[in-house]
Parts: C-alpha cells; structure tokens; sequence
C-alpha cells in the first residue's frame, strides 16, 4: 500500500440540493456538477468537492444515486480546515447537527464530528 494511501471519496446523499447547500455553506466552497456514468444519467447525480490532484490529499464528491442510502456507515471522512471551529460554528445554521465538538487529539491536532442533512456523520479537523 503507498502513504496516504485514500485517493477518492463519495458520500453519498438523498436530496442532492440540500446536500449541496450544507456542504457550500459549512466549508465555503462551490461544488462542481460532474457527468453520470454513461447508462447511469438518469439514476445517478454527482457534485465535485474543487480538488487539485497535484496536492496531497483526496478528491471527492457527493452522489445521489438510486438504491443507495446515506447515513452512517462505518466509514468517517475528515476534511481539513484551518480551524474546525470555525466550520463547526457553520454546521447547525446550514442543516446539519454538531455531535461532538472542537476537541484535541494531541499531538495530532483537533478535531469535531459533525451530521450533514442527510444523516452523514462527516469529521473536521485542525492542528490548531
């Protein structure tokens, strides 16, 4: 396996819009529409997180797609932020549900848990 070794993520949503609105407003970014797969037009819909591949880090997107649910799974994505309390101040106005706050993990930094719309459990983290 190589370091860093994530290279995509997908949360996946029911409502695309509302989704949409928690995510831009909480991280302050426009999200990108993306082209379903072909065959998938009609039952798939995706939103890109912006990305640079030449960065560390991973891309990622939000997706609706037919017979897939959102909500918890097992699986936690952390977002990096300058200061997760300030994304964390952002989380209840746009929707979504604070479930853990600002708290360290030294020497690792900090981080928050959060809920979006649709019931994703989503992670914000920080060194400050």
């Amino acid at each position: 396996m190589k370091p860093n070794p994530v290279v995509w993520f997908e949360i996946y949503v029911q409502d695309l819009a509302r989704a949409q609105r928690f995510y831009e407003t909480v991280f302050q970014c426009a999200l990108q529409a993306l082209a379903a797969p072909a065959g998938l037009e009609g039952g798939m819909q995706m939103l890109s997180f912006p990305g640079d591949m030449s960065t560390m880090g991973s891309g990622g997107m939000l997706v609706r797609m037919d017979g897939m649910p959102s909500g918890g799974g097992g699986t936690l994505v952390y977002f990096a932020c300058d200061d997760c309390a300030v994304e964390q101040g952002r989380v209840v106005a746009a929707g979504g549900q604070l479930l853990k706050s600002k708290f360290s993990i030294a020497p690792h930094g900090h981080i928050a848990l959060v809920a979006d719309t649709e019931g994703n459990c989503i992670g914000l983290h920080s060194m400050s």
